[in-house]
């Protein structure tokens, strides 16, 4: 039972958009680890520009000042 955790930042992923996500991990790990999709758990959590750090900064912070 693969259970995946997809984490984006919170900045208008669409449902369509998700959907592919789900559609394109579940056959990746049919085919790479021959799981059943029927027991293929993916989940997408959106976060917050603000709890997401990269390279020591915030992204909201590096969005500012153009990095």
């Amino acid at each position: 039972m693969p259970y995946v955790n997809i984490k984006v930042t919170d900045e208008g992923v669409t449902q369509a958009q998700k959907q592919q996500l789900v559609q394109g991990v579940t056959p990746l790990l049919v085919e790479v680890l021959g799981k059943d999709p029927a027991t293929t758990f993916v989940v997408i959590d959106e976060v917050r520009t603000e709890n997401w750090g990269v390279a020591g900064q915030l992204v909201c912070e590096r969005r500012l000042v153009g990095l």
